[in-house]
């Protein structure tokens, strides 16, 4: 039987100092002085206007992401999560994140952001190679990341991710490992460790860099970074995320088991569960910021919505619950899709057969085999 899932609440803040050579989120260099105020009014605007698709919905986790969104000055961030929690039930132990960028914070605003409600942050290391984060095109060297961290901690906020990337313009293994020692020596409780790719649309894409290890070479990074991360007690839960023990994203854990979230602000994207038929509904808003900003709350911001076929749900579901190495039950296919197990019965035991799903009837979990392989795995039920 299908059931309502937990509902996320994502908040878009796109603009960033520089644009990054690798990245294809929808972000944007801010030019002059920041329309924050202005901002934060469309983003109340934009809630206003799906209300109706969340209502008596308590929501479980808050995630601000971008763009570069410690940006915006803590004042910005505690009025949008006012007027948020106003219209929207909080759960008492709402997880509410926002991306940083070293480059971008001030020893200052980390109290201000805990004041007003942020509980975990996310930091956009990379790498603490100086020579790396130049070639990344990072705004920040090794110095800011260590700093930044601290600072955040010393303002008492300790639920702290840091990403990094491997596979970098002429980085070798010794220089990954490095990066993860360094990120260690921090005391984060959580760590995204994922490889440079070259995403179509992006400037490394049109000229890729230099140096990149091939391969065998970043495979042997990926597999030396995560067995000292597993002697460090940080257990690999997810493709590329490492926890402390309780500390796993709730956020990104909702995504993955397939529930749904609110997405407000340029670009964001939603899903969510409707009706008495339970449809399953993706939404997105325009990416532009300055038409969305003059758009937001009408229905000529909504860059597109989506009904999810009976034929599309297996795929959209398997994409995210097998990112997450323990898998999901059977049963929440199911409970997420309203799809009986039956529907994927076939793919079921094509993937099992190739060595890429565990046997167990009871669990969709991928396998190591699987894991390594999980664009294969996933395209099973791709229809």
């Amino acid at each position: 039987m299908l059931t309502t899932p937990p509902l996320s609440l994502y908040v878009h803040l796109p603009w960033c100092v520089r644009k990054c050579p690798y990245c294809d989120f929808n972000s944007h260099a801010g030019k002059g002085a920041l329309p924050f105020d202005a901002y934060v009014d469309a983003l109340v605007a934009d809630l206003d206007a799906d209300l109706p698709l969340a209502w008596g919905r308590v929501v479980h986790s808050v995630f601000f992401g971008g763009g570069t969104p410690s940006l915006f000055p803590p004042e910005a961030i505690d009025r949008f999560l006012q007027q948020a929690s106003a219209r929207l039930r909080f759960a008492p132990d709402v997880e509410i994140t926002l991306e940083t960028n070293p480059g971008t914070v001030e020893h200052g605003p980390f109290p201000g952001y805990r004041a007003a409600g942020v509980n975990r942050l996310s930091f956009g290391v990379q790498s603490f190679d100086d020579g790396c984060l130049q070639r990344l095109g990072r705004i920040h060297s090794s110095g800011d990341a260590e700093r930044a961290v601290k600072a955040a901690q010393d303002a008492g906020l300790d639920n702290l991710n840091i990403d990094l990337m491997y596979a970098l313009p002429g980085q070798a293994l010794a220089m990954a490992l490095e990066d993860v020692e360094r990120a260690l020596a921090l005391a984060p409780t959580h760590l995204s460790h994922y490889q440079l790719t070259l995403e179509p649309n992006t400037v490394f894409a049109a000229r890729p860099p230099q140096g990149l290890p091939d391969e065998d070479g970043a495979w042997d990074m990926q597999e030396a970074c995560q067995a000292r991360l597993a002697e460090a007690g940080f257990a690999q839960y997810e493709i590329s995320a490492y926890a402390r023990p309780g500390r796993q994203c709730a956020h990104n854990l909702n995504y993955w088991r397939f529930g749904d979230y609110l997405g407000i602000g340029a670009g964001a994207h939603g899903k969510l569960t409707l009706g008495a038929d339970q449809q399953v509904l993706r939404r997105w808003k325009v990416k532009h910021p300055t038409e969305y900003l003059a758009k937001a709350g009408t229905a000529a911001a909504i860059g597109g919505d989506e009904v999810l076929t009976p034929q599309r749900l297996p795929f959209d579901f398997m994409l995210n619950a097998l990112r997450l190495n323990e898998g999901v039950p059977a049963a929440l296919f199911e409970a997420r899709t309203g799809l009986p197990l039956a529907a994927i019965a076939d793919r079921l035991a094509d993937a099992r057969a190739r060595g890429w799903l565990e046997p167990d009837p009871a669990w969709l979990r991928p396998t190591e085999l699987g894991r390594r392989f999980a664009n294969d795995v996933i395209g099973l039920f791709l229809d």
